[in-house]
């Protein structure tokens, strides 16, 4: 067994969504060529629900063996990037919009050296998918997913929820949050605000 067999981290985000979703087969993407050669993630995973659709990044923390440079306390940039995206009615796969955008969101923290954290936002400029008014992401810790303990240090999840130029507005006025959307889970709905 190589050092690259064994993956500690990625068990660990693993071992945590087997406790959320027994015996649920996810749809997941890998990114290429990996995130020691550039790309955001190493992968991503969407769990069914019947509702909604629950999207885990691997990537952003140390998911084989601990960096020596690293901070002891925090595994790589201490998250990993969920969300939540509405599952349509007769919706068998997975949306790919979603694995896009946490890919593009990791890479926009790797490159800008972005620590996210909660109450962060990020204005996209443009819509996180076709016909929605939703152009930017809040963030807000995974309503369901608790910060853990690994190997490698502590793992939090962060869940991106997207939002329209105008919860944006309001959200840096003061005048809104998260808990307006009146969802406890945090789900991301680009219907609600179709263009």
């Amino acid at each position: 067994m190589t050092d690259l067999d064994e993956a500690p981290g990625w068990d660990a985000i693993d071992a945590a969504l087997a406790d959320l979703y027994p015996g649920i087969e996810p749809r997941h993407v890998g990114f290429t060529p990996g995130v020691h050669f550039g790309s955001g993630l190493q992968g991503c995973s969407a769990y069914p629900t019947d509702d909604f659709w629950h999207y885990v990044s691997y990537g952003l923390t140390e998911l084989w063996a601990k960096d020596a440079d690293s901070d002891p306390r925090w595994s790589g940039w201490g998250f990993e990037l969920t969300m939540r995206v509405r599952r349509l009615p007769g919706q068998d796969l997975a949306p790919g919009w979603p694995f896009s955008l946490l890919e593009h969101l990791a890479r926009f923290v790797r490159e800008q050296r972005a620590l996210l954290a909660d109450g962060h936002i990020v204005d996209l400029r443009q819509p996180l998918t076709e016909s929605t008014g939703l152009t930017a992401v809040a963030f807000a810790p995974d309503p369901e997913l608790d910060p853990m303990d690994t190997v490698n240090g502590r793992v939090d999840f962060l869940t991106a929820v997207g939002i329209t130029a105008g919860e944006l507005a309001a959200l840096h006025d003061g005048g809104w949050s998260l808990a307006d959307l009146g969802d406890p889970m945090l789900v991301t709905d680009p219907t609600r605000a179709a263009s």
